[in-house]
């Protein structure tokens, strides 16, 4: 059974970047570990976690709840950027 905080960390609703996640995961794991071939993957989750971060932030100041846009809501945002 997870804990709390993994259910949560894998909840779409809350974690934006799940899938940069799985990525770098699974680049590790092939990679035997070694981070420098994983740099590109490294960078996307980085990007990922500083973009939503910033929505947040907005969010927050704006007094707009949830301050974390739900997974449906963050699919319209990047649709609307290209």
């Amino acid at each position: 059974r997870m804990s709390r905080h993994a259910q949560k960390l894998r909840d779409h609703n809350i974690n934006p970047c799940i899938a940069e996640t799985d990525a770098t995961t699974k680049c590790m794991d092939e990679n035997n570990y070694k981070k420098d071939m994983c740099t590109a993957y490294f960078l996307k989750y980085k990007n990922c976690r500083k973009f939503w971060h910033g929505i947040m932030m907005q969010r927050r100041r704006n007094g707009v709840k949830p301050e974390m846009p739900s997974a449906d809501e963050r699919k319209k945002i990047l649709e609307s950027m290209g």
